[in-house]
């Protein structure tokens, strides 16, 4: 009979509480929801009082230029007035509010959001292209006399 040397236990897996595993969700959702309140409690549209925008005091408009106006009008119901202080932001917001949602749903279920995964990787990389674009074009389209309408 041969001694043989015993075999070394399983690494034990650790699952992480489900509290533990939303906690970056919940604490992103929540220091979002107070960056809202304080827009709404405090109105971006009066001059400085929130700072100056840098592109501004340069003289252009940056493609985040009149969006924490468009937060404030969303707070009061004024879905005309938002987009008109920066429509990219209101275009993409249901897409972020929905990607927030995923990625607190996945961890909720212990799980990581998967539809980004799903694409083929060439997706991915057009869709990231294109989104750069969009920015790059509503950034010069608002700076210029034809796109003066898009300016916040």
């Amino acid at each position: 009979m041969t001694a043989t040397a015993p075999q070394p236990a399983a690494p034990a897996v650790v699952e992480q509480s489900r509290w533990r595993r939303v906690a970056a969700p919940a604490a992103t959702i929540g220091g979002l929801a107070l960056a809202v309140a304080a827009l709404h409690r405090r109105d971006p549209h009066a001059s400085g009082s929130w700072g100056y925008c840098p592109s501004a005091a340069l003289g252009f408009s940056c493609p985040g230029c009149g969006g924490l106006r468009a937060v404030n009008d969303l707070t009061d119901g004024q879905i005309g007035a938002a987009a008109s202080s920066n429509l990219l932001f209101i275009v993409l917001l249901p897409f972020l509010v929905a990607a927030l949602g995923a990625w607190a749903l996945a961890r909720w279920r212990g799980t990581s959001p998967t539809w980004p995964s799903r694409l083929p990787a060439g997706a991915r990389r057009t869709i990231v292209w294109a989104g750069v674009a969009l920015v790059v074009l509503f950034t010069v389209l608002r700076n210029l006399p034809a796109g003066s309408w898009l300016a916040p």
